[in-house]
């Protein structure tokens, strides 16, 4: 990537990552806060104090996504912003569930992810755009591991309110890189948009996005279970960051010279491929772990397949979608949200019906749903020639 591209890549996967803590920095201690609040003994209202975040996002994605394609991604994404940083604020003020619920639900009204992605398309060629994909998508993956090993100490000097609070102010850091440091998008005012229901029934953009809805519920069911693994195996509950930071790190590192292979050969396809069979085996492993090692051996082999995914994906949908970028990407996170919420809800009916291990058995089993389906989709997109246009990045 050039400068200008890199810089806007890392501005872009930072306000990514963002949204992604605003979700991720209360799992480790919401739960144990939340018993002290009127009606925290339930812990259905509990569940739903932290989905309402996801539910809300999955409403706005498709909205938020058609409106960037339309006016530009800049101010819809610090319209999104502006909102997070007031839902946040809101949590900060009421140490109440009822109003918690509320400001998280004005946190995910904010859903710019889709913009963003687009934004990364509109801000890089596509001989880089997978790269580019790889640093947003990576910032799920640190925003997680980044979550458990600050939530519990800003919680022992701040309490809750004071996480909210470092949202908020990050938050508005965001809305200043957003508005000084990112370029603006050019609007295609020429093309037509195509409609809502034309991009969702493009074959290939289907199965991108059914592969991604498998991808995140088998991720959130997994970590429904993998806390008690490591329990069991001996790892303490404070401890299990150390594990988390580490595979997510040696991943990233590890993920890498297979996308530049998968890039520079024109082989994304079987990229594609061996990550879902990546994940496909992970599965397996867990079903089978017993000790600290081998679920830390079995953790790699996953987010080695779910880093690569994250860059692949919406690189692909950004690819398959042509001038409806933003609509595109807003299904695709939809779906996302879906996934998240899907793996949630039914990985703990499997588990309270089935077990532990039928989590991961029954997971495998639908990654290799998605594996047969990848099997046949067509050659991947070719790319753009790299051209003085293509290259061109407003700075």
């Amino acid at each position: 990537m050039n400068p200008s591209e890199l810089r806007s890549t890392l501005a872009l996967a930072g306000i990514f990552g963002l949204r992604m803590l605003g979700l991720f920095l209360l799992l480790p201690v919401f739960s144990i806060h939340a018993r002290g609040l009127p009606g925290g003994e339930h812990a259905l209202w509990v569940g739903l104090t932290l989905g309402i975040f996801n539910i809300v996002q999955a409403c706005f994605y498709i909205p938020l996504g058609r409106l960037s394609d339309r006016i530009g991604r800049k101010p819809v994404v610090l319209w999104g912003l502006s909102l997070f940083v007031a839902g946040a604020l809101i949590c900060a003020a009421k140490d109440d569930l009822l109003w918690i619920a509320i400001g998280r639900g004005i946190m995910g009204a904010g859903a710019v992810s889709a913009a963003i992605s687009a934004w990364v398309s509109d801000l890089t060629r596509e001989q880089v755009r997978t790269r580019a994909m790889a640093l947003v998508g990576g910032s799920i993956a640190l925003s997680f591991a980044l979550s458990l090993v600050i939530a519990a100490p800003i919680y022992r000097v701040m309490s809750l309110s004071g996480i909210f609070v470092v949202l908020a102010i990050l938050g508005v850091f965001a809305m200043f890189v957003t508005l000084y440091v990112l370029p603006s998008n050019k609007i295609e005012v020429r093309v037509q948009q195509a409609s809502l229901k034309e991009v969702f029934f493009i074959p290939e953009l289907m199965r991108l996005n059914f592969g991604v809805l498998l991808l995140h519920a088998t991720q959130v069911a997994m970590f429904l279970v993998m806390p008690h693994l490591l329990v069991e195996a001996g790892l303490p509950l404070t401890e299990h960051w150390k594990i988390y930071l580490s595979v997510v790190l040696l991943s990233f590192l590890m993920m890498a010279p297979i996308l530049i292979f998968g890039e520079k050969r024109h082989r994304l396809r079987l990229v594609f491929l061996i990550a879902i069979i990546f994940l496909i085996i992970a599965e397996l492993l867990f079903s089978q772990a017993r000790s600290i090692l081998f679920i830390a051996l079995s953790l790699l082999i996953y987010f080695i397949g779910f880093n690569l995914l994250e860059a692949l994906l919406p690189s692909l949908v950004s690819r398959f979608s042509n001038q409806s970028k933003g609509t595109a990407l807003g299904i695709f996170n939809t779906t996302q949200s879906i996934g998240l919420f899907f793996g949630a809800a039914v990985g703990g009916y499997l588990i309270d019906i089935l077990g532990d291990m039928a989590v991961f058995e029954i997971s495998a089993t639908l990654l290799l749903c998605w594996l047969i389906i990848a099997w046949f989709m067509g050659e991947l997109p070719a790319k753009a020639v790299d051209s003085k246009n293509a290259a061109e990045v407003k700075t």
